[in-house]
């Protein structure tokens, strides 16, 4: 990994990497396009394919910050800092550097191994909280500078459509976010009587304070038991228990963070974002049970 613009530029092998004091810590991915089918309407059946590109592992590596430490950075007039892929398209981020300096890892590790290749191998980038694609993969080159670089899928790709037709660039951060996982869509409950409804919250900015649970489409709300361990940017598992009377539900979940942000519904995240989007959609989402048990996808405003 070669890291440039600095009072030193350097070249770090993954020797140097692994005699550096390293962490682990578990931590979310999330593709910034995560539920971007949905912006408009109900798009596709299942919680696999509306909240499926996410997931949570422990990482080990380098804390960025240990590494811009060693190399020097002007902190007066460093703003930001650019991570390079390896891969065929050079994929390149731009990170503010307040936000590399805290939480950013240098990883090598996921899960007890090394990186796998479709991983990034030998070395990726983990940007905690931050939409995937900033989490680089097959790390090769970081550079620190006074502005943000533009690069193609900065300017081109993972910009909101606002409303009015403007586009708005570097919105990194993972918003709060929920979703019930059972019961979900495609599934069926057999009979009337116990079930118990669990699901996944998160949250890009810290740790999840609390998920509330509604059978009736936000009608009436019940606060949901959190799974221990609760971490920051990291998932957490909520159960509450219920009985289905056999009747017709909406089965929806709304996430707080440590923040107090609140999960927008519907409504309230197309007032700000409109509905020509694709990223960072965060929205409460609404599972329907038929009396039939037949579980479908459906949007409560």
């Amino acid at each position: 990994m070669v890291m440039g613009m600095v009072r030193e530029a350097k070249v770090y092998t993954m020797d140097d990497l692994m005699r550096l004091p390293a962490v682990s810590r578990m931590h979310f991915i999330e593709c910034g396009a995560n539920t971007g089918m949905e912006w408009g309407n109900v798009a596709v059946p299942t919680v696999q394919y509306t909240h499926g590109m996410l997931a949570c592992s422990e990482w080990t590596g380098v804390p960025l910050s240990t590494l811009l430490d060693e190399v020097g950075i002007d902190r007066a007039k460093a703003k930001f800092v650019l991570a390079e892929g390896a891969d065929g398209a050079s994929l390149t981020r731009t990170i503010p550097l307040a936000m590399a300096l805290d939480d950013v890892m240098v990883c090598y590790g996921q899960n007890g191994e090394m990186l796998r290749p479709e991983q990034g191998y030998p070395l990726r980038l983990l940007v905690p909280g931050v939409q995937g694609v900033s989490s680089v993969k097959w790390l090769r080159r970081i550079e620190v500078g006074d502005q943000p670089w533009n690069t193609r899928e900065e300017s081109l790709h993972y910009v909101d459509l606002m409303p009015g037709g403007i586009h708005r660039q570097y919105t990194w951060i993972q918003e709060a976010k929920s979703v019930i996982t059972s019961p979900s869509g495609g599934q069926t409950l057999l009979d009337r009587g116990y079930y118990e409804i669990t699901g996944l919250a998160w949250s890009g900015r810290g740790k999840v304070k609390r998920v509330d649970v509604s059978t009736d489409g936000g009608r009436n709300w019940r606060t949901a038991k959190l799974q221990e361990p609760v971490m920051s940017k990291a998932l957490t598992r909520f159960r509450i228990d219920w009985s289905w009377d056999g009747g017709p539900a909406l089965l929806q979940s709304r996430v707080m963070d440590d923040t107090g942000f609140v999960q927008p519904t519907y409504r309230q995240l197309r007032a700000v974002r409109g509905t020509r989007s694709i990223y960072h959609n965060n929205a409460i989402q609404t599972w329907k049970v038929e009396p039939s048990g037949e579980v479908s996808n459906v949007q409560v405003l």
